[in-house]
């Protein structure tokens, strides 16, 4: 099995936050496929170190397993200055993040700034980490993975579709930035996804149409097709999803507060 060690400084490095479940693990192994060396960052250890031995083995790349709360302004400092001492990375998916249900009123208040912590403050300061490397080499990735939310949002989802919205804005902002370099940004706004995050949240999506539900595999290879032709900077997998994304810019928004208001919704369990 080969050695989970850090990366040569001459291999290609991804970097994968929420990197053992759902689209995280689809991008470990769609990137270790292409010959990247990985750093694999996520809370539980164990299950770490478990994928990570799984992606080196398969794929015969180096893969370092990186334990970090996002959500802990000491972690994510440290692992931030990390990154910011390897000798390179070529590519850094932010695409840790979690659901919760509950008015902003009465959620838990620890849960909501956890939430911004991890969705929003983490990829800041993780591709400030990362970006002056790639723009030195005149090359590399950021994915912010977003979600459909960032368009529309509804009661018990404030937060959740506000933290989404905003890595939308940041990766376009970017995209300005680094216009006329080899460095090159996406924001991926994903709709009903197959993974671990519905039954973490502890939402009941039974009632959810079964065509309306896409596989990880599946907006992974969107994700990445779009980066190799180039762009566009904002990802929406699924025609119908994009449909609906581009109804919704179009709908004046009282109206879409009231339908959304009133349109059956995922419940907690």
């Amino acid at each position: 099995m080969p050695s989970i060690t850090p990366s040569s400084p001459s291999r290609s490095l991804a970097v994968v936050t929420g990197a053992t479940a759902g689209i995280g693990r689809v991008f470990c192994e769609r990137l270790a496929a292409r010959g990247h060396d990985l750093v694999l960052v996520a809370r539980d250890r164990a299950r770490l170190e478990a994928t990570a031995a799984a992606l080196a083995d398969r794929h015969g790349v180096v893969a370092t397993p990186h334990p970090c709360d996002l959500a802990d302004p000491a972690a994510l400092e440290a692992l931030a200055a990390w990154l910011a001492g390897r000798p390179r990375v070529d590519v850094l998916v932010n695409n840790a993040g979690f659901g919760t249900m509950g008015a902003l009123a009465t959620a838990p208040a620890a849960g909501q700034t956890a939430m911004v912590r991890v969705h929003c403050e983490a990829p800041v300061r993780l591709t400030q980490a990362v970006l002056p490397g790639m723009l030195a080499r005149d090359a590399g990735l950021v994915v912010h993975v977003a979600s459909v939310a960032a368009f529309m949002t509804a009661p018990g989802n404030a937060t959740y579709s506000a933290t989404k919205a905003f890595l939308v804005m940041l990766a376009t902002g970017m995209s300005t930035e680094l216009a006329g370099t080899g460095v090159r940004v996406q924001a991926l706004c994903p709709g009903f996804t197959r993974t671990e995050f519905h039954e973490r949240a502890r939402m009941a999506v039974g009632e959810i149409p079964r065509p309306l539900w896409m596989s990880a595999e599946r907006v992974v290879d969107a994700s990445l097709a779009a980066a190799d032709r180039g762009g566009p900077v904002v990802v929406v997998p699924g025609a119908g999803y994009r449909a609906v994304v581009a109804g919704v810019r179009h709908v004046p928004l009282r109206l879409m507060t009231w339908l959304l208001t009133h349109a059956p919704r995922p419940r907690r369990r």
